[in-house]
């Protein structure tokens, strides 16, 4: 793919997860050198310009020699790489490279090309800087975090390459690649952006649809193995409060109903209503897609972005320091992306003590056919409610702290970057309560007789292809990890479109 001015999630999940190969466009080829060429001359001129021939932070007002431009920028990277932590999956750095080119293609922050193909030439060859998780606050960006990935073009730090990690200098040679002399501006340009923020949300973005498809799949199943009301998913009933995200999920419930053996041979059992957990699904679970389709609108105008500082404005002949590297709109996603996330997790738990609680389901306590003996299913919940709790500690927001830093010149910052390291956890729990709903409500469709609807039954037979029945205890946990993995991954056989069956 070329990079240019847009960029879409799907584009960004084929780099970051896949091998797709990215070049710059001609366009933004032009673009780079251009404002390249003004920098130049900036760095002839005799004005102090931050960022080209002064220090930076709280020292924006020492004035460095032209001489000493390239040992300023070197010293910028190496300094600023002082991340900590665990370190980030390929899949994070693949983004952040991705995103770093994508806003450097822009064409605003007076970077030569060379660094620009250098940094693609990297990730085409799936050569990733080892990159610490922690260290940043989200205000200048993203600083420690891009200075471990840019020290790699200097030939600086590590990298992993082929499953190991080597010096990147000695895969620099392998790959027949110069380390990079930086010059004026540039190891500013590399490192000033919101581009671990940025992968991190757009990864998440991305699997948070799936997970929610998941979780109404896993509702479904519930309703019917429970044998739930239908109504309150009709469009007419919905429509009536018309929020898009409600619109969408009960449509996806109807859907997954169809054809259903169960609902019509209960029609005048005398249950009046169900559970919230069971009947307000569409309004949970479609305000969490709400939610989400606000970040992506976040994201898409974030791919579009110049996240730099100071700007380069080659036709108007200006430099601007402003505050577009501020975390703050990925922040405020994260936050609440991540209380989205965690209200899934949380009513399917409620959902799984509907299942395994024989005072509401009318089924054998926690789904054994000889309880006592065995305790089926029980601490099942356990689990789902530890992880839930453990949600509901991780949703506080990030987005309302924030410490000065660099001498009180950077004094309100986002922690954008520990609201998308949050999300990423809540997210992960999230999938395993929610593949422990499904694997409790495959075995309570082993005391229905009917068959359910025939998108339910269709999920049921794939979770059968992965977890045998429960007849007697046994360990569960290699179950559970089966069933989490297989919904975690993009082509588990469950999710198929309904009109597939």
């Amino acid at each position: 793919m070329k990079l240019d001015r847009q960029l879409t999630l799907q584009e960004f999940i084929g780099v970051a997860r896949g091998s797709e190969q990215v070049e710059l466009s001609e366009a933004a080829r032009v673009r780079i050198e251009k404002a390249r060429a003004f920098v130049e001359t900036l760095v002839d001129g005799e004005e102090a310009v931050y960022g080209v021939n002064t220090g930076f932070g709280k020292f924006a007002t020492v004035r460095v020699a032209r001489h000493q431009l390239e040992e300023l920028q070197r010293n910028l990277i190496l300094s600023h790489a002082i991340g900590v932590g665990e370190v980030l999956p390929t899949e994070v750095v693949r983004g952040m490279m991705m995103l770093r080119a994508q806003s450097l293609a822009l064409g605003h922050s007076g970077i030569r090309l060379e660094v620009v193909e250098q940094l693609l030439a990297l990730l085409n060859a799936r050569v990733h800087p080892v990159v610490p998780a922690q260290g940043s606050v989200g205000a200048s960006g993203d600083l420690a975090p891009l200075a471990h990935l840019a020290l790699a073009l200097i030939g600086e730090g590590e990298v992993e390459f082929g499953g190991q990690v080597w010096p990147a200098r000695s895969v620099l040679e392998q790959l027949n690649l110069a380390p990079l002399v930086l010059q004026a501006k540039e190891g500013l340009a590399l490192i000033n952006g919101t581009q671990l923020m940025g992968s991190l949300l757009a990864l998440a973005a991305h699997d948070m649809r799936r997970l929610l498809s998941c979780a109404n799949l896993a509702a479904a199943m519930t309703v019917e193995a429970l044998r739930g009301s239908h109504k309150p998913f009709a469009e007419g009933v919905v429509r009536l409060r018309p929020h898009p995200g409600a619109l969408e999920v009960a449509a996806e419930i109807r859907a997954l109903l169809r054809g259903s053996e169960i609902a019509p041979s209960h029609a005048t059992c005398g249950r009046v209503q169900d559970a919230y957990s069971l009947r307000a699904v569409p309004q949970v679970h479609g305000a969490s897609l709400d939610a989400l389709t606000n970040t992506l609108r976040v994201l898409e105008t974030e791919f579009a972005s110049v996240t730099d500082n100071p700007l380069i404005f080659p036709d108007e002949g200006e430099v601007v320091s402003g505050g577009n590297f501020h975390g703050q709109p990925l922040a405020l996603s994260a936050d609440a992306l991540t209380v989205a996330v965690a209200e899934l997790a949380s009513i399917s738990e409620r959902r799984i003590e509907q299942l395994l609680n024989p005072a509401l389901s009318g089924l054998p306590a926690f789904l054994t056919p000889e309880g006592g003996l065995n305790s089926g299913l029980m601490i099942a919940q356990y689990t789902a409610a530890a992880l839930v709790s453990e949600n509901k500690v991780l949703s506080h927001p990030a987005s309302v702290d924030s410490i000065p830093t660099s001498a009180n010149q950077e004094d309100h910052v986002s922690m954008g970057a520990h609201a998308v390291r949050k999300l990423r956890t809540v997210l992960d729990n999230s999938f395993t309560v929610v593949a422990i709903e499904l694997l409790c409500a495959a075995q309570a469709l082993e005391f229905q007789p009917l068959r359910a609807g025939k998108g339910v039954d269709r999920a049921y037979r794939e979770v059968r292809e992965l977890v045998a029945p429960l007849q007697h205890d046994r360990y569960y946990k290699p179950d559970l990890d089966r069933l989490r993995t297989a919904i975690r991954s993009e082509g588990w056989a469950g999710l198929a479109p309904v009109a597939s069956s």
